[in-house]
């Protein structure tokens, strides 16, 4: 047994502000690249220092709206900054590949948002040109870096589930069906699974490592895109994941790990700053940790930007704590669920 049925351990590296400071150049600057401006200008240390998009007025306009020094009227101006250390992708998937890949060619560090690419085959690209260039790249899966998720870390780390049997995870939202949105136009990537199944899907993979099997069922939009999937993900011990992800129905957003000696429940969401509860195998809770740092919401962010700050200076090439080839894996565990459904989209280079 561990301490872990006592109590719960502390999180590591909570304060974003103990970071080295970065400087950041934001690539295609639209809402989440807001949120993510703003979370890291509020929390820390590291700053946006140039906006870039294929509108000069855009970036201005952004760059005005978030203290952020210069404006730019094209992508490649952006990469070319000497004073930008570190580039966030915040495009559509469909462009993530081809934007990260251009930062990496400037010899920049990139963050690029969830999911990596929009399919493994576009994140393998991604990952070969950073290392070969040498440079720093990870996807912005801002769960891993939270708080909580150090928690469940030290947990796994420590053994205090026993074997683990069955990992869960839901991530439903409710978006009307338009075929010109995002959401649901093919030649975007869009889909349930890549915009809000891989959140559930890189629990499973957190918890349980790369699937041995997937097994999904679902239904389509009209466009064609996945509109709502379960998946099943089967370990070689015999231990599952049971995930679902959908745009028809807002779900709890919960997740679970379950071993023969206890769980860990978290409370809603599960991928932004929140709680965790910790029973033992008899069911009895003996541990309860809510997020004190008031760092809600998409504000949660600053800890990846925090992270990688951490592990540029290090001379780290790649996340300890969020690999590269995991989430290639991600993304190969969703490619293979879009197979099963029939669902069609558009990938970097290629057509799924």
């Amino acid at each position: 047994m561990t301490r872990a049925f006592d109590t719960l351990p502390d999180p590591r590296h909570p304060d974003p502000e103990d970071a080295p400071a970065l400087r950041w150049g934001v690539l295609a600057p639209g809402a989440i690249a807001a949120d993510f401006t703003d979370a890291l200008h509020k929390h820390s240390g590291q700053r946006v220092v140039a906006a870039g998009s294929r509108s000069l007025e855009r970036a201005t306009a952004f760059a005005a709206a978030h203290g952020v020094e210069r404006a730019y009227g094209s992508y490649d101006q952006l990469v070319a900054d000497p004073d930008v250390d570190v580039v966030y992708v915040a495009s559509p998937h469909t462009q993530h590949a081809e934007l990260a890949l251009l930062a990496i060619a400037a010899g920049k560090h990139v963050l690029v948002e969830k999911p990596l690419a929009a399919n493994a085959a576009e994140a393998r690209l991604i990952a070969d040109a950073a290392r070969a260039a040498g440079v720093f790249a990870m996807e912005a899966m801002w769960t891993r870096y939270l708080p909580q998720t150090d928690i469940v870390r030290q947990l796994l780390d420590d053994g205090a589930f026993g074997e683990l049997r069955v990992v869960t995870a839901d991530f439903g939202g409710s978006a009307p069906y338009d075929p010109t949105s995002r959401l649901f136009d093919p030649a975007l990537a869009g889909g349930a699974l890549l915009d809000l199944g891989v959140y559930v899907v890189s629990w499973a993979s957190f918890a349980l490592g790369s699937p041995a099997s997937v097994l999904a069922t679902g239904s389509l939009a009209p466009s064609g895109v996945d509109e709502q999937a379960a998946l099943i993900l089967s370990t070689t011990t015999g231990a599952q994941a049971l995930l679902s992800t959908g745009l028809k129905a807002a779900t709890p957003s919960l997740a679970t790990i379950n071993g023969w000696a206890g769980r860990v429940e978290t409370d809603s969401p599960f991928w932004s700053a929140s709680g965790l509860r910790f029973f033992r195998a008899d069911g009895a809770q003996a541990a309860y940790w809510i997020d004190p740092y008031q760092r809600p919401g998409r504000e949660g962010m600053v800890y990846e930007a925090a992270a990688l700050a951490r592990f540029v200076m290090a001379g780290l090439t790649d996340s300890p704590l969020h690999p590269l080839d995991e989430a290639i894996g991600t993304l190969a565990t969703i490619d293979e669920a879009r197979r099963q459904l029939g669902a069609v989209g558009v990938g970097y280079g290629s057509t799924l």
